[in-house]
């Protein structure tokens, strides 16, 4: 596992918050700015940019963790992992206040957004994001312990040479949403079996 990854000099914010700081322990806090979001186009129409997102650069293929705590309350509160190519090719997942509960959230963005949205059935204020990438294919994952990892979603993927991958928190309808985040490891990818929640 890699080693304080949020002490490392390559991390670049993407909408970096009023607020945030890094401590010894190796963990990022943030709290929101108002109106923060990212969105492309599909349903709503509108382009959105605007949310915080701190990456790190990645080799062509790779598996990224992260721990993230927080308390949802209000619509379309988000945090959890982002992989980004540009503005336009990106995948944001974790837990999203929805229809009055936390849910588990993916968006992948290729030219416009999608949502997939399910119940999450866990302690949704302390909970873990997996993203796999490999040979144009992610592959994202999703834990309440860090030992079991059931899937969340198998999709096709932009390729390139290198992404950007890290932290990502939005509140489109408000701001002040304080998130925590810990246990970030970026490393070759794993190579499990579609199967194996190891």
């Amino acid at each position: 596992m890699s080693a304080a990854v949020f002490a490392r000099q390559d991390g670049v914010w993407l909408n970096e918050p009023e607020r945030w700081t890094t401590a010894q322990d190796d963990s990022l806090e943030i709290v929101t700015d108002q109106a923060t979001d990212f969105w492309q186009k599909t349903h709503y129409g509108f382009h959105r940019d605007s949310g915080h997102f701190l990456g790190f650069r990645t080799a062509e293929a790779f598996t990224a963790e992260l721990r993230v705590q927080c308390d949802f309350r209000e619509l379309y509160d988000q945090a959890g992992i982002m992989v980004r190519v540009d503005a336009e090719h990106w995948v944001k997942a974790g837990i999203e206040f929805s229809d009055g509960r936390a849910m588990l959230s993916s968006v992948l963005t290729n030219g416009q957004s999608d949502w997939a949205t399910a119940p999450y059935e866990h302690d949704a204020g302390d909970f873990r994001m997996r993203v796999t990438i490999a040979g144009g294919v992610l592959r994202l994952q999703a834990s309440a312990d860090g030992k079991i990892w059931p899937l969340v979603r198998l999709a096709p993927f932009t390729t390139a040479q290198s992404y950007r991958v890290g932290p990502m928190a939005c509140t489109p309808e408000r701001g002040g949403l304080p998130v925590t985040f810990t246990r970030f490891s970026l490393k070759p990818p794993l190579g499990k079996d579609l199967h194996d929640l190891s």
